[in-house]
């Protein structure tokens, strides 16, 4: 038997972890080569990872919901009589040797478990007689043993309804769920302090009521539950940590007169449907921004800080926040200012599209010079927005409202949208950041001036 130990390949650029959301495969399986072995979450995206080889798989050593790090070995596959060719010449040795090893070699999650519970009795069956209680190895990975902590549960006291023996999250939950965990519950009822309080012939029916209702009181109240932060979610949450306290935050607030924005979507949306675009208001403030970068390009840059260089960026990467049920994502529109309004449109939606399916690779999103981020889908309309950090600004957008305001004299009735302009204020002060904001009410006040930026 030949065995080939597939490891976590690099997911992508600065990227060096993964959790495995899902298996797509189990053992006993047979794969070909570019078969889907699992699903992986990383900072980025969701990603496939293909099968190397072809073979069966003997061994998968990292559980769902368990996170990983390049070079760790995910699984094992028997690829003997598969053909060798696809495996790499360095993988070529590792495999003979391996197989050279004899049968030990073929169970890698056996030889682990010894290895994490090498602190415990050795035999599986070994019987303590002063205790009544069997004494075992429990073999559990690291974050199952974590859960088992947060949850209060001795892994000694689960049972595995795995085959080879190893509790998972499921083992702990079946075991919450039974009347094993009750044992503590039960004891604590019969407890020889708590009964005779109740129970005192001389302490009266209001001590009774008193305890009794004092207790069903502790029973229905401070209801609590954990989830565990899911890997994106955690990324999401250090980069923004990282972003506020490295960059001072500054947000200024405006809003635009768009009524005429808001006719011209209307006369282009039918072209838009016989085009087979989703046309928003995302694309004018695409190119409403991109003038407004020509005119102050201190806004389309990052700050080297080992150098204190403020570095322009002479290009026009667009961040478009996306925010899907895993949390947000910013794929970005790269070389925005090349790109027609059509084009930019059919992107985004495309873009948007992708990023809720867990559809986007790594290269889709990183590069971006600056960035924008609506509110005002979800209804919201000024707010602080957080920088993309190492951007230097980021632009939110709020719903557009209908009001009455004061033009020529006349009151009337306009369309207004919220915009609120987070920078680094390191950078970029206070009057600049306002200036490139009148810079974009003036070209999405009269959109047919864009005409002249494209």
């Amino acid at each position: 038997m030949a065995i080939y130990e597939f490891k976590l390949p690099e997911l992508g650029e600065g990227l060096h972890e993964g959790r495995i959301e899902r298996w797509l495969v189990k053992p006993g399986d047979g794969v070909h080569e570019d078969d889907a072995l699992a699903e992986v979450e990383n900072d980025k995206s969701m990603v496939e990872l293909p099968s190397p080889v072809d073979g069966k798989i003997l061994n998968i050593l990292v559980e769902a919901g368990s996170s990983a790090t390049v070079g760790d070995i995910l699984l094992t596959l028997d690829v003997a009589g598969a053909g060798n060719a696809a495996v790499a010449p360095e993988e070529d040795v590792k495999t003979t040797a391996v197989a050279q090893a004899g049968e030990t070699a073929t169970h890698p999650v056996q030889s682990e478990q010894r290895l994490v519970s090498d602190s415990e009795p050795a035999s599986h069956h070994t019987h303590t007689e002063a205790t009544g209680r069997v004494s075992r190895e429990v073999l559990a990975t690291p974050g199952v043993r974590k859960y088992a902590r947060e949850q209060g549960v001795d892994l000694s006291q689960v049972t595995s309804r795995g085959e080879n023996g190893k509790i998972a999250k499921a083992d702990i939950d079946e075991f919450l769920r039974s009347d094993s965990a009750t044992g503590i519950q039960g004891v604590f009822k019969e407890s020889p302090i708590v009964k005779p309080l109740v129970d005192l012939p001389d302490a009266g029916n209001a001590l009774t009521q008193f305890v009794v209702e004092a207790e069903a009181e502790k029973s229905q109240v401070f209801l609590e539950e954990r989830v565990p932060l899911t890997n994106l979610r955690r990324l999401i949450a250090q980069a923004m940590v990282k972003s506020k306290y490295t960059a001072p935050h500054v947000t200024v607030m405006d809003e635009v007169d768009v009524t005429q924005l808001v006719q011209l979507r209307a006369e282009l949306k039918p072209l838009a449907t016989q085009r087979g675009v989703k046309l928003t208001y995302l694309p004018f403030v695409v190119k409403a921004m991109i003038a407004g970068l020509r005119k102050y390009p201190q806004i389309n840059a990052s700050l080297d800080e080992a150098r204190q260089e403020l570095v322009l960026k002479h290009y026009y990467h667009i961040g478009i926040a996306t925010d899907t049920d895993r949390g947000l994502l910013v794929p970005v529109v790269k070389e925005a200012d090349k790109k027609s309004l059509w084009t930019i449109a059919v992107e985004i939606a495309d873009l948007a599209k992708r990023a809720r399916n867990n559809q986007l690779g790594p290269s889709e999103m990183k590069g971006s010079t600056i960035s924008i981020t609506n509110i005002g889908s979800a209804g919201g309309m000024f707010f602080t927005p957080i920088l993309n950090y190492p951007e230097v600004a980021i632009l939110g957008l709020g719903r557009i409202t209908e009001r009455p305001i004061l033009r020529d004299g006349v009151v009337v009735g306009a369309q207004m949208m919220a915009l609120s302009l987070s920078f680094d204020h390191r950078v970029i002060d206070g009057a600049l950041g306002q200036n490139f904001i009148n810079e974009i009410k003036v070209l999405l006040g009269n959109p047919r001036l864009l005409m002249m930026e494209v």
